[in-house]
């Protein structure tokens, strides 16, 4: 059980993406580890903590990341060699059954092993080491609470019930067969955690910890956190609570930068142009766009003024993991491709593809020669002409630069720098950047609306729906390719609750496509509604074969979670397997759910 479950291997260098080290400790057996040699001062601390984040660069973590959020969703399908990886190559047909790797969860639980050894035994520490003060042991508490709540709710998204534990299993004779916590108890156990550590976090890193801005835990990504969590539970006044303090923290930062005056931060008054939201410029120079990509997902993706005034939390990656000892993005390296395979074992799903070629008529991009947007970030050619079929590549992630000329009120032609070399991608992951708060606050406020036609329902729900377009609005300027920016979407369109609904659920999918966010925002609208009806359309924009029976194991609600892992079922017989799915064992379909 501990080795399906937890696998525990601690780094005892600085984590990679702070530091050049790249040596991890011989572990000994536990016991004598943590009684007798560890956890007596507060380097040891600090060294399991580089672990906990270490654990989240592993690249099983990342692609369940990918994989768990975005690639049973319209956005994704199958790639260059996709054959090679079976199991995504039946996931990405919904072909799932408990035998498929992707269903390993055990990464997972391995950092939040870490994260309760950390909490259990750092008061210890601080007792005999006066170095370690404390407050910096409540800032490593409230870090390693944020990390552990992180990985449950990545695990309560993809498997609804999940085992549940705050407890540090350090001792064999530990029981760890615990059965599954259901769903809606362990999203309370987790705003409960955070709500009693927030205060404790780091608020900002010294300017010098430059990679720490943005690559550590802080009170902005536990209020994000918070933010989203709220927004599952249906508590829609305190996520709009938690965006806001994200959103004007954020703010604050932008002043800041702004009155340094540095060459990192953009002179124009972006702000004021994105409905007083600081995002990161699309443009510096007259009729070339593109350079919010750069900033966000590229070259400049590392400690810049822009950086820190949109990213709130990423995993640091290196595009020379020999030079600097710090890991590249394999995940997306192999997922997503790279210079010697420019289509990775995924692509854009037809349905993308076909949305971004059409020439009208297009649900998830604006009409061509109408609006541009900059963030279609797929090989294709603007100008009208079809690019190969057979290089459908993403290039979100995958490389450092795009460049977007739009002149003379043509339609734009984008430029992509050469991918990242193989086993070489330096790209950070975004966990939570602002268009993303923005756009939970958004659909907070929609849900927000009342019944009623009264006068006073009626100024009530006009200005919530207000303040939710003006939201949408902002992210959605932002992209577009023109200099003098105007409103591409028109509230009058977008005149009651479920119109913008639609459209901030549109505008997730077109700001955050490839970032592992898609099938969790189709899943929650699903919880909300009682049913699978969005999300089930959405799948199947994608299917070219058996799409009925696509629709029908769609239609039922425990189908839009994965099946508890074969390995799992066997050694912990606590765990009910999700009945949506057969057993793994054989092909056929096999209740195995408790009344």
């Amino acid at each position: 059980m501990k080795k399906l479950y937890y696998n525990i291997v601690y780094a005892i260098c600085v984590i990679a993406g702070f530091s050049a080290c790249s040596d991890f400790l011989v572990i000994e057996p536990q016991n004598e580890i943590i009684f007798d040699k560890f956890w007596n001062e507060k380097a040891d601390v600090e060294a399991i903590i580089a672990g906990c984040y270490s654990g989240l660069q592993e690249e099983g973590v990342i692609k369940r990341m990918m994989v768990w959020g975005e690639f049973r969703s319209d956005n994704i399908g199958p790639g260059s060699n996709v054959q090679s990886d079976g199991n995504l190559e039946k996931l990405l047909k919904e072909n799932i059954d408990a035998k498929n790797t992707y269903t390993d969860w055990r990464d997972f639980y391995s950092v939040i092993n870490r994260c309760n050894t950390v909490i259990k035994y750092a008061p210890d520490v601080a007792a005999n080491d006066a170095a370690y003060t404390q407050s910096e042991l409540q800032a490593n508490i409230a870090e390693m609470v944020a990390i552990r709540s992180l990985c449950y709710f990545y695990l309560i998204r993809a498997f609804r019930d999940v085992p549940f534990s705050r407890e540090a299993y350090t001792d064999d004779d530990q029981t760890m067969d615990l059965p599954a916590t259901k769903f809606n108890a362990v999203l309370d156990s987790l705003i409960y955690d955070l709500e009693g550590v927030k205060g404790y976090a780091v608020k900002r890193y010294p300017e010098n910890k430059e990679l720490y801005q943005t690559g550590r835990i802080t009170q902005d990504f536990i209020h994000a956190l918070l933010c989203e969590l709220y927004l599952w539970k249906k508590d829609y006044q305190n996520c709009i609570k938690y965006a806001d303090l994200v959103i004007d923290s954020k703010k604050l930062i932008y002043e800041e930068n702004r009155q340094k005056r540095t060459s990192t931060v953009s002179t124009n008054n972006d702000i004021d142009r994105f409905n007083g939201f600081p995002l990161v410029s699309n443009s510096r120079q007259t009729n070339w766009y593109g350079d919010a990509y750069t900033t966000l997902f590229g070259r400049d993706n590392r400690n810049t003024d822009e950086v820190n005034q949109e990213i709130i939390f990423q995993l640091i990656f290196s595009d020379d993991p020999n030079g600097t000892g710090m890991i590249a993005n394999g995940a997306v390296n192999s997922f997503y491709g790279n210079q010697r395979s420019s289509t990775g074992l995924v692509a854009p799903s037809d349905y993308i593809y076909s949305q971004i070629e059409a020439t009208q008529n297009r649900k998830v991009y604006a009409d061509k020669n109408k609006m541009w947007d900059a963030r279609i970030y797929i090989n294709h050619t603007y100008r009208g002409s079809s690019s190969s079929s057979s290089n459908k590549g993403i290039h979100k992630y995958t490389t450092r630069t795009i460049d977007i000329s739009a002149s003379g009120g043509t339609a734009p032609e984008a430029s992509y720098d050469t991918k990242y070399t193989e086993n070489q991608n330096g790209s950070n992951w975004i966990i939570y950047r602002l268009s993303d708060i923005m756009l939970l606050k958004a659909e907070a406020l929609t849900q927000m609306v009342q019944e009623g036609e009264d006068a006073e329902a009626s100024d009530y729900n006009k200005s919530l729906l207000d303040r939710a377009f003006w939201l949408v609005n902002a992210v959605n300027k932002r992209s577009i390719c023109q200099t003098l920016l105007q409103d591409t979407l028109v509230r009058s369109n977008y005149s009651n609750k479920g119109d913008m609904e639609n459209l901030v659920l549109q505008e997730r999918q077109r700001e955050l496509m490839f970032e592992g966010k898609r099938w969790f925002d189709l899943v929650r609208v699903s919880q909300r509604n009682g049913n699978t009806n969005i999300l089930k359309e959405a799948a199947l924009q994608k299917a070219t074969t058996g799409s009925g029976l696509i629709s029908n194991h769609l239609s039922k609600m425990d189908a839009i979670y994965w099946p508890y892992n074969l390995d799992e079922i066997k050694v912990n017989k606590n765990l009910v397997q999700n009945p949506a799915f057969s057993s793994g064992e054989d092909e056929s379909y096999k209740k195995t759910t408790k009344n």
